[in-house]
Formats: C-alpha cells, structure tokens, sequence
C-alpha cells in the first residue's frame, strides 16, 4: 500500500490517539542526514520520518523521542519495534533497530504521554484527517 503524501499525521489503530499531527519525511539522503539538525526545537504535535532502521545525534540541540517502525503491511498499518524515548543531543548514533524499515522523530516525552511500546500498530494519514482529532482538531490521548 502506498503512503499519503507527506505531511501526515501518526495515529494508533483502535484508539482516536495521535501520536503526532504533523509529520514532515525526510526521503532523500540529504534530508536524512540532515535530520533535526539545525533546529532550535521540535514543536509537540511536530514529528519527522526518516527512512532506515538508525539515527544519529549528533549537532542536535535538544532531546528527542524515537520511534522505530516496521515496513506498512497490506492495511497500512507499521508495527511499533521499538521506543527510544528521551535521546540527549550530541550522544552519537543510535544502534540500529532489527525490523525497523523508519523513525519518526517526535518531541522528548510523546512516548511516555502516550503510552506507546513496542507491538503498538500506528498508520500514516494524510496530515489534518479527521481520525484521531476532536472537532476543535485536539488530538486525544497521545500527545507529542
């Protein structure tokens, strides 16, 4: 199945949860070497995919949350991997993830706010969906 374009949002199937409401991807080898690097922060809500089973830290200037994510089966849904919650700037590379085709990056502390672990199911969905988001466009339950 093929991804919505980017930007999208990261929600968890069988709940409204959005564990982030826009996600930026990083497909090109530039864009993943670049990464976060060069931002001040990551807004919550913010997130951003990186194709690939590591990242790095390396001139990043503020924690991050990992997630590590499987390759979309037929549904589309991506199996959780692995959490890397809480990464300190400037701590190197982060080992790779055995099963991990991405990363979505997201602001220190969504992983904990959100309950989210490995064995989790998460889609990709076009950015501002009305799944997981409140009329007033709050996303419930897991927040970046």
């Amino acid at each position: 199945m093929s991804e919505p374009a980017a930007p999208w949002q990261v929600r968890v199937t069988g709940t409204d949860a959005v564990a982030a409401a826009t996600v930026a991807s990083a497909g090109s080898f530039w864009g993943r070497f670049r990464g976060l690097m060069g931002r001040g922060s990551l807004p919550a809500g913010e997130g951003l995919y990186i194709p690939g089973n590591s990242i790095h830290m390396f001139f990043m200037r503020f924690p991050i949350d990992a997630l590590f994510v499987s390759g979309p089966d037929a549904s589309g849904a991506r199996q959780v991997v692995a959490c890397r919650p809480n990464l300190r700037p400037w701590t190197g590379i982060v080992m790779p993830v055995r099963g991990a085709a991405g990363v979505v990056e997201l602001a220190a502390g969504a992983i904990e706010r959100g309950g989210l672990q490995a064995g989790a199911t998460v889609l990709f969905e076009a950015a501002g969906s009305s799944a997981g988001a409140s009329s007033d466009g709050v996303s419930r339950g897991v927040a970046a």
